[in-house]
């Protein structure tokens, strides 16, 4: 047996206590950046990135201790390569995808016409008045509107409903030139170069109906992912 003392119980309840914590620097940042901080991006960089990792911890001892797990699960190894990127990345690329089903077209329209007329400037490529007849035009003017991560969060209010979404934070070794990916942004991506990735989806919850689970055997969730 290891000579190192084995994790206990007060161990995962002080893990549990610093994820709250970590949680609530986390919104505090995006809230800061919200009102228009000058640091914003930045802080709420290193809260992201306090919160990941006291989020493992938890897991980790959690699992340890209680043979239990969080249900921000990490994909298996094999959906994805090992990491093959710098110890020590220069730059970040944020790769995310999310899709939308239109489930209420008269929802979108409406949102959109009710921006228009608010602000008629955020029509001024679009002809205004197909803003909210159609929903190419209206599409255009919401996305234009609002931040993706504020459409995530409202897009109810939008007739939208969620379905899979994934994150994903790859290395790199400096900046690109401005405008240099911008012709095939997702071309580039490589697997390889993943820090780590953050998936949502209900296949995670269809599965746990379909089969108890056996145990976490690596110890780290199935919908997030950290390269070793």
């Amino acid at each position: 047996m290891s000579d190192a003392a084995q994790p206990i119980a007060a161990d995962v309840r002080a893990a549990a206590e610093a994820v709250k914590a970590a949680l609530d620097r986390h919104l505090e940042a995006v809230e800061r950046r919200a009102e228009g901080a000058a640091d914003g991006d930045d802080a709420v960089y290193a809260a992201f990135d306090e919160l990941a990792a006291a989020g493992e911890t938890y897991d980790e001892l959690l699992y340890e201790v209680y043979d239990e797990v969080t249900p921000f699960e990490i994909p298996g190894s094999d959906s994805m390569p090992a990491y093959a990127g710098p110890d020590v990345p220069s730059a970040l690329t944020v790769l995310i995808r999310r899709d939308y089903q239109i489930v209420e077209p008269h929802r979108l329209l409406s949102q959109a016409r009710r921006v228009t007329e608010l602000d008629p400037e955020s029509a001024d490529e679009i002809d205004g008045s197909t803003a909210g007849s159609s929903v190419h035009a209206a599409l255009g003017v919401l996305f234009g509107e609002y931040e993706a991560d504020e459409i995530a969060t409202r897009h109810r209010e939008f007739g939208l409903e969620e379905g899979d979404s994934t994150l994903w934070v790859a290395a790199g070794e400096e900046l690109s030139e401005p405008g240099e990916w911008l012709a095939a942004p997702f071309e580039q991506a490589d697997p390889e170069q993943v820090i780590c990735r953050f998936d949502v989806s209900s296949v995670f919850d269809e599965d746990e109906l379909e089969a108890e689970p056996e145990g976490n055997e690596g110890g780290a969730p199935p919908n997030a992912r950290v390269p070793d």
